[in-house]
């Protein structure tokens, strides 16, 4: 299967991914479901995993469609034409074996309505062939997210959506930023100085955790770090997972003002807080201040807001912050 691989620091970023989705010819009938987004962007930055369950547990190319079907309350993978072959046991087997080797994955793109890769409203059919209300998660998925509720994990599909995009691949850069800062090195100074980067991030995606984590990291004392490193990891990409709004950015942006107040003029803290409300008012996407921000911060350098995340939280050629 290809690879696809950047030389630079960013291409470290290790990224699972459903095989289909990155061109690979291994559908049920032969074809792919490549997303443009994923091989003509997101592979400059990333290293993908790609994986295809189906073809792992034997299954040839072409292939009988297969399907969820519910039978005595369990949801079982099944041939779609007969129902006679079951590859449940099969299926999850392989995911369990392949999912114990993913640890060091920062992200997952899955297929979208696969029964084995789709990640939500997965068609799953009853015995007259009427479908359940809401649909459930692809056999492979589920396990995948069972076993690593931390891992940002999206469908191909939602990435169409850029709050969701940019969402995601945010996440993947701070759980490998995660890694970086304190996988290796898990000491009191290496949390407390990765935490303090990402103080407005918090405030931007989830204040309520922005508050508890807080307290949390002031009591890493109290913690055996390895137990405070798993803690601390799922409390943090469950904060990210909520993506952040204008509200909340609006408030971290006034926070990033006032940083200021005694450097700017009366004309440049109006101008910048004339932006501030434009966006907040849905007049101009959030680079707009960000940029003044940023130039104010170049012209009145300050060590603390320099290092923090909020303002350069991945690649800007990535441009995901364009329609936010």
């Amino acid at each position: 299967m290809a690879r696809f691989e950047t030389a630079g620091s960013e291409s470290s970023i290790p990224v699972g991914i459903s095989a289909c989705v990155l061109g690979e010819k291994v559908r049920f009938d032969g074809g792919h479901k490549q997303n443009r987004f994923v091989t003509d962007e997101l592979a400059k930055y990333v290293r993908f995993r790609p994986v295809c369950p189906e073809m792992a547990i034997g299954l040839p190319v072409p292939r009988p469609t297969i399907r969820l079907v519910l039978k005595e309350n369990e949801a079982r993978l099944v041939d779609s034409k007969q129902g006679e072959q079951d590859f449940t046991d099969q299926m999850q087997a392989f995911a369990e074996k392949h999912v114990s080797g993913l640890d060091d994955l920062c992200g997952f793109v899955v297929c979208a309505k696969s029964p084995t890769c789709g990640m939500e409203r997965v068609k799953l059919y009853i015995p007259n062939g009427n479908t359940v209300p809401g649909g459930t998660t692809g056999v492979f998925t589920q396990k995948l997210m069972a076993a690593m509720p931390w891992l940002p994990v999206e469908e191909d599909g939602r990435l169409q959506d850029p709050v969701l995009r940019e969402n995601f691949v945010f996440r993947i850069y701070a759980l490998h930023d995660f890694y970086q800062s304190v996988g290796q090195h898990r000491s009191l100074d290496a949390f407390i100085k990765f935490h303090s980067r990402y103080k407005f991030v918090l405030m931007a995606h989830c204040p309520t955790a922005y508050k508890t984590m807080g307290q949390l990291v002031a009591g890493v004392k109290n913690w055996e770090l390895n137990a405070f490193f798993i803690e601390y990891r799922q409390q943090f990409m469950d904060a990210l997972r909520q993506r952040a709004n204008r509200r909340n950015n609006t408030n971290v942006l006034m926070h990033l003002q006032g940083y200021f107040k005694r450097s700017l003029t009366s004309r440049q803290k109006q101008e910048l807080h004339d932006l501030i409300q434009s966006y907040r008012l849905g007049h101009q996407p959030i680079l707009v201040p960000l940029a003044l921000i940023k130039h104010y911060l170049k012209e009145y350098p300050d060590p603390y807001l320099q290092l923090q995340t909020f303002l350069n939280p991945y690649p800007e050629e990535l441009k995901l912050r364009y329609g936010l």
